[in-house]
């Protein structure tokens, strides 16, 4: 696998290909561009046309969960979203705040920020900003947002526990959040981790669930709770890009998970504005 930095620019490389496609050409090809099958929109993606505020210019079907479904989000509510893409869940977020609320998004990617703000501009929302800028060294100052939400985007950034630090540093002392993203049980097998498509794919930079959480936990969040799981099923058609078939069957004897999770954080009420023990207050 990659180091850090060339896993970011391959992020940003798929991304920015994905942000010139409709969700219809997303559907048919890998991951919303070359080579990797459909993992996104085909496996994990949850439908989103019925909720207020649903925008289908915004919808790339690049999401594994509804995380503005468990967030509690609130009228007048400062939300924050990490991974923004084209502002799907933003618009969604928006249409729960209402005028009196605030809604960000944050994106590395150029081609993601220029069509969430052309969508911005379109409907009109002076509420909603896109800010271009990395999850693990957030542009949002902080203790700024009420609610941070996320969707499947976590799992394809390399160093997580920055990434949950940088959300408990930008949330309100008593702020939460309302994550949906990839995880594991079980191992892979080595010819998937180290694809570069399916990392890209959210596969291969999915960690293991229990350490997913116990990083949320050491960050400083309370009351971790899985909202939602469900199981992901990877076809035989995409498998055998990266694996034999005695390797394809003895990873589905192997009894490894894939899962979409939801997965929701409190941050204290009494809470600095930094992680615990980082020093920086």
């Amino acid at each position: 696998m990659k180091n850090p930095e060339e896993l970011k620019a391959l992020v940003k490389e798929k991304y920015s290909e994905i942000a010139l496609q409709s969700k219809e050409q997303n559907e048919t090809s890998c991951c919303g561009a070359t080579g990797c099958c459909t993992v996104d929109y085909a496996i994990f993606a949850d439908n989103y046309t019925q909720l207020d505020g649903y925008t289908p210019d915004a919808d790339l079907g690049l999401g594994c969960g509804v995380p503005t479904e468990f967030a509690q989000i609130k009228p007048g509510d400062v939300v924050l979203d990490l991974g923004s893409g084209a502002g799907n869940d933003c618009f969604v977020a928006r249409a729960i705040v209402g005028d009196s609320g605030k809604v960000m998004g944050v994106d590395m990617t150029d081609a993601m920020i220029a069509k969430a703000r052309d969508n911005a501009e379109k409907l009109g929302f002076h509420n909603v900003e896109f800010r271009q800028g990395e999850i693990e060294d957030l542009p949002i100052a902080a203790n700024r947002a009420d609610v941070v939400i996320s969707n499947c985007v976590l799992n394809l950034v390399p160093d997580k526990r920055k990434a949950f630090a940088e959300t408990y540093r930008v949330l309100k002392p008593g702020g939460h959040f309302s994550i949906s993203d990839v995880v594991l049980v079980g191992n892979l097998p080595e010819g998937l981790v180290q694809a570069s498509e399916l990392y890209a794919g959210c596969v291969s930079g999915a960690i293991q669930k229990d350490d997913y959480l116990q990083i949320i936990r050491e960050a400083g969040f309370e009351n971790v709770t899985v909202q939602k799981e469900k199981a992901i099923l990877v076809p035989d058609e995409i498998l055998k890009d990266y694996l034999s078939e005695d390797e394809i069957s003895a990873f589905r004897a192997s009894n490894t998970g894939i899962f979409s999770i939801t997965v929701y954080g409190d941050k204290p009420a009494s809470a600095a504005c930094c992680t615990p023990g980082s020093g920086c207050c």
